[in-house]
């Protein structure tokens, strides 16, 4: 049997929860910081911990038949790959920032401007839609301090709180793309089957971490109203209680939705709520 290969982050942002998600998974590894692979012991499965601008690339090539990376860094190197699944986590948004001083009020007032980035290619197929001529200027490293440092007129950079921006006297001006962590491929991946159950673990860890376990006590009465609420994966468990006209509901809540439902059920009757946290849901 073939032993798979995923390339994730050595170090950086995205690092921790891919090792994160890949242990959640079930996956039995060590994350050898000196080391660039690390064999699973359970799974058919090698991680190879690269740069971020690599993992694509290395993808791309087959190096690695997976990789976990930033939307952000597929676009910039303008690799052939598949996207298999998006992961939740590492969410940013890459935006053109100026500094809180400036007077620029309209995008097309970056006509003839110079912009800092790390990210050229993005950019520039970004002002090319809007039918702006900028000077991309590519620089390596803190971008944030080139207008301060008269290099450029306005930087493009990821942007996760806006504290950087903020602390050096910028602030956000247009948003260019939003990426997040994704689970990519090489070219024809997706039909191992290995890479299929791979895939399917995450989606289950990914799907607990979207909801929660809810238990909770009704009177037969008000069990319509309370099931009216309560969609549940397929539909709920009712399980009788021996006091005879109570019965004991067993569901998921979307976390997304979890207090305002919560709220609607102690409405409706419901009482006795137990809430526990998920670890798997395979459909």
């Amino acid at each position: 049997m073939k032993t798979l290969k995923i390339a994730i982050q050595k170090s950086g942002r995205l690092n921790e929860k891919s090792v994160e998600l890949l242990k959640n998974c079930g996956l039995n590894f060590e994350n050898y910081k000196s080391s660039l692979i690390s064999p699973v012991s359970n799974f058919p499965l090698e991680i190879l911990f690269l740069r971020d601008d690599d993992i694509p690339e290395y993808v791309q090539d087959g190096i690695a038949d997976l990789g976990i990376v930033g939307e952000n860094v597929i676009q910039e190197t303008e690799v052939e790959v598949s996207y298999l699944q998006k992961l939740g986590f590492g969410k940013c948004s890459l935006k053109i920032a100026v500094p809180n001083n400036n007077t620029i009020t309209d995008i097309n007032q970056l006509n003839g401007k110079a912009i800092a980035t790390t990210y050229p290619v993005i950019l520039g197929k970004y002002l090319k839609e809007k039918g702006i001529t900028s000077d991309i200027r590519t620089i390596s490293g803190s971008v944030e301090i080139s207008p301060g440092l008269g290099l450029s007129d306005a930087i493009c950079d990821l942007v996760s709180t806006g504290g950087t921006l903020k602390s050096n006297g910028l602030m956000p001006f247009a948003d260019v793309m939003s990426s997040e962590a994704v689970l990519i491929g090489s070219k024809g991946s997706e039909d191992n089957h290995l890479v299929q159950e791979l895939i399917q673990r995450i989606q289950s860890v990914l799907r607990a971490k979207e909801t929660k376990y809810v238990v909770l006590n009704v009177e037969r009465k008000n069990l319509p109203a309370v099931l009216a609420l309560l969609p549940g994966v397929k539909s709920p468990s009712v399980v009788p209680l021996a006091e005879g006209d109570w019965v004991a509901v067993h569901t998921v809540i979307p976390e997304r939705d979890f207090w305002d439902r919560i709220s609607q059920l102690k409405q409706a009757g419901a009482q006795g709520i137990v809430v526990m946290p998920i670890e798997k849901i395979i459909l």
